[in-house]
């Protein structure tokens, strides 16, 4: 074995950094957004119902 071979092999590969994930953008944070609901013919507002943010599934943390 030669030097450079020698050197490849006591080499240690570096860990790959962890990245922390951001905060979701839609839903800042919270999983949960607003959303508001209509009734009638005329479709007026009556209130608003939460749910789930889809662009998280409710984690809060943004995906990509």
């Amino acid at each position: 074995m030669d030097a450079v071979t020698a050197a490849k092999k006591a080499r240690k590969a570096a860990p790959a950094p962890v990245l922390e994930p951001t905060e979701c953008s839609t839903c800042k944070g919270t999983g949960e957004v607003s959303r508001t609901v209509h009734v009638g013919r005329k479709r007026r507002p009556a209130g608003q119902q939460t749910g789930i943010c889809l662009a998280c599934l409710g984690s809060g943390k943004a995906t990509d």
